[in-house]
């Protein structure tokens, strides 16, 4: 476990060349090694940008960074990131300058920080509970709007505020069981066996309300694996390219242009979608052929979503049949590609889904519509889902476990000491959640995976 109480360095920006690099210092000392760092020989004011330069480094020949301009911020505790002192120093962004201003840190007497090291400083300093503190990477590793916006909301404290109401009633009826419990001789009763299970419910609903929106919520943060399906010639990788934006796939009216999977990253309507190419569907004597219809068979197994493309130009093939057959029970659009080629008055087959061309365009909006309708169980997204981490719902599905154990109880004239076990289980997951009874194993687990200066 990182120890909180000696003073950590790091560079705080993406690694690379910038026009600025920032190094971050945090801890006791941070102030004492800053002014080892620069030139400038009066205190640094609270929350001031100062410039500066650094001193030369004398064990550098000639003195790589002697001169260099930078300007140096000083954040007192507790008003500061970690709660700590913390010394942000800007200089010049090349990677020669800030691992040079690193080095000299660590000399006068700081130590590298460890991945997220910053982060946990201000979780075990009160500046942020462990919801935010999560929130703090899942802002970092955004890559569409609407995951920013989730993280945001709950970096804001939006979870933690509906995680507190839940504990605040189920308190209540903890201290009112226990109350109970105190004076058992002088006949003290303070909450009824029914009144107990009715406050239960309340608690389970309002978990209930916030799982509801669990599936969402993951989708958002994590992203989908969506496949593109389909026979041979029907527009896959026209489609493919037109999602995407660029000519990633080869299209050709060759059969069996596409023999691999081609992936890439998009975003529709807000969620970070994986949309993969597959070779066409098809029975092929070609050894290379047929691993890549394999393959594609494989990637759509484990798929978030199936696009079934057809050609609304031909009828119903066998292959298409066998592919709408095996992708039965999966979740899945199936679309008509290369409308613009048909007659306006023809109308779709029963089970398409859209109907689209690749060529211009037409129909690609309902589409995106569709898949994150289809992903999210909402098409229109208007409010971000508070829950979206896989730890935070797994910790109150096991709560609500524990209160229903504790309802059924209650309902059967269970003595309160055993009522008290299941509803203590349900609120020490409450507390696990936002970070008041993590274990060290879990807090390594959940800073580790943050960035260097974080």
């Amino acid at each position: 476990m990182f120890s909180p109480d000696d003073t950590i360095v790091a560079i705080a920006t993406p690694a690379g060349r910038g026009g600025i690099g920032v190094v971050r210092i945090s801890g006791p000392a941070s102030v004492t090694i800053a002014a080892i760092l620069i030139e400038r020989t009066s205190p640094l004011q609270p929350r001031v940008a100062t410039f500066t330069r650094l001193k030369a480094t004398k064990s550098a020949t000639p003195p790589a960074r002697a001169g260099d301009e930078v300007v140096v911020t000083f954040f007192p505790m507790p008003r500061s990131y970690t709660g700590q002192d913390v010394v942000e120093i800007s200089a010049h962004g090349s990677p020669v300058v800030l691992h040079g201003i690193v080095r000299d840190a660590v000399a006068a007497g700081a130590r590298l920080a460890r991945a997220g090291e910053f982060t946990l400083r201000g979780f075990l300093n009160g500046k942020r509970d462990l919801i935010q503190s999560e929130a703090v990477a899942d802002l970092i590793a955004a890559s569409t709007p609407l995951q920013a916006r989730v993280a945001f909301d709950q970096l804001d404290g939006t979870l933690t505020r509906r995680i507190a109401a839940i504990d605040e009633g189920l308190f209540d009826t903890i201290a009112r069981l226990e109350a109970s419990l105190d004076f058992p001789d002088e006949g003290y009763h303070f909450i009824e066996p029914r009144e107990a299970q009715r406050q239960v419910r309340v608690t389970i609903d309002a978990i209930d309300a916030l799982l509801a929106d669990a599936r969402r919520g993951r989708m958002i943060r994590e992203g989908a694996t969506v496949v593109i399906a389909g026979r041979p010639n029907v527009g896959k990788s026209s489609l493919f390219n037109r999602l995407v934006g660029v000519d990633r796939a080869i299209v050709n009216e060759a059969p069996g242009t596409t023999r691999d999977l081609v992936s890439e990253r998009v975003d529709v309507g807000g969620v970070a979608v994986t949309l993969v190419d597959t070779a066409g569907a098809r029975e092929t004597v070609d050894a290379i052929e047929s691993e890549g219809v394999d393959r594609a068979a494989r990637a759509a197994d484990i798929a978030d979503l199936v696009l079934i493309v057809l050609d609304a130009r031909e009828p119903m093939s066998v292959d298409d049949e066998r592919l709408i057959d095996r992708t039965r029970g999966m979740r899945r659009l199936v679309i008509e590609n290369k409308i613009d080629r048909v007659a306006p008055a023809s109308s779709p087959r029963t089970e398409v889904t859209v109907r689209v061309s690749a060529a211009t365009g037409q129909g690609l909006d309902e589409l995106r519509n569709r898949i994150r309708g289809a992903l999210t169980g909402d098409e229109n997204l208007r409010e971000s889902a508070a829950i979206s981490n896989a730890r935070h719902i797994g910790l109150l599905a096991a709560a609500r476990d524990d209160l229903r154990r504790a309802c059924e109880a209650a309902g059967e004239h269970t003595p309160e000491e055993f009522l008290l076990t299941d509803l203590q289980a349900a609120r020490s997951k409450l507390d696990e959640i936002v970070g008041l009874r993590t274990s060290e194993d879990v807090l390594t687990h959940i800073f580790e995976r943050f960035c260097i200066g974080k």
